[in-house]
């Protein structure tokens, strides 16, 4: 924004001749924009950047008639070509290290590098899951306490670790609400959804084989109290519902619906991916939960998407921890823990229905979560979820004039902001307004969902967004929004400064070209 420093140094921008596009270039770049070719144009088939020996003609029977007589077209590359690829195609990147990253429902927090520090200390980056249980107490002890944790802040008696994400997580729960109703002898068939819960939790109960019936939201967002009620009945195994909502709203009636759904004799299953919205103020087992699972690479700060694997452990209510799947971490007496596994099952957990792994989950995740809850102790974690609030009724507030924001008025949002495109003119979308946001210098904003909105902009900020970050992408996003309000065309052709231009999203969906072909 041009302001001086403490210095009183002022830099100065060059004037926009309209040269931004400038002369062209003889090799394609433009300085440090460079225009990155294939692997396949870089290097060649009849080439290699190591030395082979050449291979004795008695080694190739051991291969059983599975050696190959003609090349395979691999190309050949020196190893700084291979670095210099992957470290250019790695700058055309965005990530939370670059800048704010707004998608909603996602919860994309900066991770300390602290956490990541001691995942990779010997003893917890090299462990195996092979590995003889007496030789591995600490890795054990630190899975015991992680999962002490996750008990203690939803006020859950139980906890199985193994869930390898959000989605996995959720088959667990729902696996375990179908073996409770098979021990009873009362196999159900249908789970209710409702509109406001995560897109993945009716895809979950269908692979369950229930058959997923939708509930409808009131006009504030939340779900439909008396349509819920209306729907229950001896054929329903339990609900499945997302609280924050994907609306960002926090349902006020959980406690009601959980009641009304055990007098039924179902369960309550609660999707907890926007727990960190509420750790550390509500304990879900208070209202009434009968299964959860954690995002522990959303709430505890271990890598999200791209940045490594998930994990997503369940936590169960006295009524559903019996039939949680093994293995699980029991202490003993002597201060020692034991991995339980499937051969034990009848002293241990004998209505378990089974495992949901070969192993018992993603050690580098228990370490990293576990890392960040000791830091952060009880009053951390409940400052975490009061800030990632703040953030996200600021820019709820800031950008209600300008965009409209159907839900508004329902109370404070939670951990994320949700707007639509309803007064946007000339044809825009929210499209046209997420593609400018690249040209802004921002990853753009979770797009068309939840489908209750049109044109759907839902925008978390998280807690660890400083408000000078947030001020300055709400400069950038009401800018937008005023130009898609006065339907600016120009929108319509964005990114213009991305490394490429807007693509064909529809062609690029049905009909991928996934493998390279020499002209």
């Amino acid at each position: 924004m041009n302001a001086p420093n403490k210095s009183g140094w002022k830099p100065e921008m060059q004037p926009d001749d309209g040269m931004h596009n400038g002369p062209e270039t003889t090799t394609g770049n433009r300085a440090l924009m460079l225009e990155e070719p294939l692997l396949f144009e870089i290097g060649h088939s009849d080439v290699t950047g190591v030395d082979l020996p050449e291979v004795d003609a008695g080694a190739l029977t051991r291969l059983g008639g599975l050696e190959r007589s003609e090349p395979i077209g691999l190309v050949g590359l020196t190893e700084p070509e291979t670095v210099r690829h992957y470290t250019r195609l790695s700058r055309q990147n965005y990530g939370i290290d670059l800048g704010f990253f707004p998608l909603g429902s996602c919860t994309m927090k900066h991770n300390p590098r602290l956490n990541e520090k001691v995942a990779r200390l010997p003893g917890f980056a090299d462990i195996h899951p092979l590995a003889p249980q007496q030789s591995v107490q600490g890795a054990l002890e630190v899975i015991d306490q992680l999962g002490n944790w996750l008990c203690k802040l939803t006020g859950m008696p139980a906890v199985a670790m193994s869930p390898k994400a959000g989605a996995h997580g959720e088959l667990c729960g729902i696996l375990a609400i179908r073996a409770a109703h098979e021990a009873r002898g009362d196999a159900r068939e249908v789970v209710l959804v409702p509109e406001s819960a995560h897109g993945t939790n009716p895809a979950t109960a269908a692979f369950a084989n229930y058959r997923v019936e939708d509930i409808p939201a009131t006009p504030e967002g939340r779900v439909d109290l008396e349509a819920l009620k209306a729907r229950l009945g001896p054929d329903v195994a339990g609900v499945m519902i997302t609280n924050p909502n994907t609306c960002g709203l926090f349902e006020k009636d959980f406690r009601e619906i959980a009641d009304a759904v055990h007098e039924a004799g179902g369960y309550v299953y609660c999707d907890g991916a926007n727990f960190n919205a509420i750790v550390g103020k509500v304990r879900p087992g208070d209202l009434g939960v009968d299964a959860m699972h954690i995002n522990l690479h959303k709430t505890f700060s271990t890598p999200h998407g791209g940045g490594g694997p998930g994990s997503g452990p369940v936590v169960f209510s006295e009524a559903l921890a019996p039939f949680a799947p093994l293995p699980f971490v029991r202490a003993e007496e002597d201060g020692s823990f034991t991995l339980v596994e499937e051969e034990e099952r009848e002293e241990s957990r004998g209505e378990s229905f089974g495992r949901m792994t070969a192993f018992h989950g993603q050690m580098g995740m228990f370490t990293r979560a576990l890392t960040y809850m000791l830091s952060h102790g009880a009053d951390g974690l409940k400052q975490v979820a009061e800030d990632a609030v703040l953030n996200a009724n600021y820019i709820l507030r800031c950008m209600e004039d300008v965009l409209h924001a159907p839900f508004a008025e329902s109370g404070p949002c939670m951990h994320e902001a949700l707007f639509g495109d309803r007064q946007f003119e000339n044809g825009l979308s929210t499209l046209d307004l997420a593609k400018g946001l690249i040209d802004e210098g921002y990853h753009p904003m979770t797009v068309y969902f939840p489908l209750v909105v049109h044109g759907a902009m839902l925008v978390e900020p998280t807690e660890t967004e400083s408000k000078a970050a947030i001020d300055e992408f709400i400069t950038a996003f009401r800018s937008l929004a005023e130009r898609a309000r006065a339907g600016d065309e120009s929108l319509k052709k964005a990114p213009y400064y991305a490394p490429r231009r807007r693509l064909d999203e529809t062609a690029a969906a049905r009909k991928p070209r996934l493998n390279w072909t020499e002209e």
